[in-house]
């Protein structure tokens, strides 16, 4: 079993500061991770990741749970050692985790650890680390998920050896975040989120997961 604490640390505002109303209302520091091996790499999707949990690792009664193996798939479960009782969050409570969590001041590192096998799992289930210790009403959507999508791809170049991906592969990650946040910009011209580029400079990136990492 492969099992990491990834570093997850709090990154800066980069967007227009009343998109959230508990901006880093709570530290972000790490996040459990465990898998069968190191993490498989495949392609970049927007939609519901497959293979992925997160894991209740306290109650908390006001969240859903379904279990756990009916979404990381029973071979993954067993190879990291969930029995077929534990329980998960339902994945349709993800909005409803970044309010509760919030509104009832429970870190998330307390609640949840994860369960992924594969990368694009970890990236959005990353993406939804940075939800969970951001609150915001989600009026302006552009903006949120710039920050969080940031968020990722930090944390992804932050944990690449933990992880086990390389250069390219982060390099590809990145291109499709950017096109898949473009594409959330064209749903959502009225946005008052300036340009993304954070997205759009690598290098600039790679330098703050650098300094975070120290």
């Amino acid at each position: 079993m492969h099992a990491v604490a990834l570093r997850t640390p709090p990154l800066p505002l980069l967007v227009r500061p009343e998109t959230f109303d508990g901006f880093a209302w709570c530290e972000s520091r790490t996040l459990g991770w465990r898998a069968p091996a190191p993490v498989i790499v495949n392609a970049f999707e927007d939609t519901l990741p497959l293979r992925m949990a997160f894991v209740f690792e306290a109650p908390f009664a006001p969240l859903p749970a379904e279990y756990a193996w009916l979404h990381t798939g029973r071979d993954q479960a067993a190879a990291v050692g969930l029995d077929d009782t534990a329980l998960a969050l339902a994945p349709y409570a993800l909005d409803d985790a970044t309010d509760l969590l919030w509104a009832h001041r429970r870190p998330p590192a307390e609640v949840f650890s994860l369960v992924a096998d594969n990368l694009n799992a970890v990236f959005w289930a990353l993406h939804d680390w940075s939800h969970f210790h951001n609150h915001g009403d989600f009026t302006d959507r552009v903006s949120t998920e710039l920050q969080c999508d940031a968020a990722a791809l930090v944390w992804l170049y932050l944990n690449r050896n933990a992880l086990v991906i390389d250069a390219p592969t982060w390099e590809r990650y990145r291109q499709d975040a950017l096109d898949n946040h473009l594409k959330l910009r064209a749903l959502e011209p009225d946005s008052p989120c300036g340009p993304p580029r954070c997205l759009e400079d690598p290098a600039w990136l790679k330098q703050l997961a650098d300094a975070l990492a120290m």
